[in-house]
């Protein structure tokens, strides 16, 4: 029997399926419900103004599974979040979003083949996601219906590999993403100190590890361990974060070689910075100009200016987080808002983004959330 919230998201894939027009969107931009995943096993809600950048509560919404990651349906109101328990196996779970009060109703589940889910990636023209599995050190495939819920687990690929450093005994598969070509899926590997290339298959929503592909995976310096991945705007650059050295290396991507080429390694830190360093999130502005990167070890945020010509990076700002071991970031839809997550502090801060010169500036704007860990915008 379906109910409340998801009846309403299948009444609108309907809608939306039959409509042949474009609806215009209105002038001035309506509020956008914010979910935030945390450490503490629930899902906190959020209400984003983007005409004056405010946030209010709404309050926990969902809670049970260690949801740390979420990422919303672009188009329906539907929101995906892992179970981040490296003790069993891990899963996705689909909630239907009540637009009105921001309230969570679940509608399915769907196991991984693999502990500790800790990233989710949704390719929209498969319709698929992609699913990175921490503590299993795998990869999975999982096919989304046309109404936002979970349809099957595909394919789940298993990463190999070690690094010198103590959290690298084994493969820990931090996050994938398809490539612009569609054949292939990328996947920062922090255990294995790889970037691992898969072959994806569109119309199976199918992961496959063929050695020839396999072994073109990136081989990223020992004990740096990638963990986060952007492709540029035209998708011949790629960026990727290493957690454990704080560094961004800037590729050039060749798919009908199915290869990887270092173009730029920099650092992540300041230049005085003597302690543990540590790289968290990475994410490319929609005009593709900037480079966004979060640095936990320093509670900053950096912001690189993209070369068009070579894809290399130069910084052009360093600001701090508004809290403490900021986890990650996300962008609206406009692109003049970033939301960041700072888990240790336990608040999420609005900061402006300056969509002529990529800097950004502190609004003021910060609400409490418990132990934040990611940000998704449902609109």
């Amino acid at each position: 029997m379906v109910t409340g919230a998801f009846a309403a998201v299948m009444s609108l894939a309907a809608t939306l399926s039959a409509c042949s027009t474009t609806v215009k969107s209105p002038e001035e931009p309506k509020a956008e419900l914010v979910y935030v995943g945390t450490q503490n096993r629930q899902i906190h809600a959020l209400r984003f103004a983007p005409s004056t950048g405010k946030l209010a509560v709404i309050g926990k919404v969902a809670e049970g599974p260690r949801s740390t990651w979420v990422a919303a349906h672009p188009v329906l109101p539907v929101l995906y979040a892992v179970d981040d328990d490296n003790t069993k196996e891990g899963s996705v779970t689909a909630y239907a979003v009540n637009r009105a009060t921001g309230v969570l109703e679940r509608i399915n589940e769907v196991g991984t083949r693999g502990s500790g889910t800790t990233n989710l990636y949704l390719d929209i023209p498969s319709m698929t996601l992609l699913a990175a599995n921490y503590g299993g050190g795998s990869v999975s495939s999982i096919t989304v219906n046309r109404d936002g819920s979970l349809g099957s687990l595909v394919s789940t690929v298993k990463d190999i590999g070690s690094g010198p450093n103590r959290r690298q005994a084994g493969a820990h598969a931090h996050s994938a993403v398809v490539d612009p070509s569609g054949r292939y899926v990328l996947v920062p590997d922090l255990g294995a100190d790889r970037v691992f290339i898969y072959g994806f298959d569109r119309a199976a929503h199918s992961l496959s590890a063929d050695d020839a592909v396999r072994s073109r995976s990136f081989v990223a310096p020992a004990g740096s361990g990638p963990r986060h991945i952007a492709f540029g705007a035209n998708g011949q650059y790629v960026y990727v974060i290493s957690e454990l050295s704080a560094e961004i290396m800037v590729f050039r991507w060749d798919a009908s070689q199915v290869r990887l080429t270092l173009l730029q390694s920099l650092p992540l830190s300041s230049e005085t910075f003597q302690g543990t360093r540590s790289g968290a999130e990475i994410a490319v502005s929609g005009d593709g100009r900037f480079v966004y990167a979060q640095n936990r070890a320093e509670d900053s945020l950096a912001v690189y200016r993209v070369d068009a010509d070579s894809g290399e990076l130069s910084l052009v700002q360093r600001v701090a987080s508004g809290g403490e071991k900021p986890w990650s970031f996300a962008i609206d839809s406009s692109g003049r808002w970033m939301l960041v997550a700072n888990q240790r502090s336990g608040n999420v801060k609005v900061f402006a983004v300056d969509t002529a010169s990529g800097k950004l500036s502190d609004t003021g704007q910060t609400v409490d959330v418990p132990s934040p860990v990611s940000i998704a915008f449902v609109r």
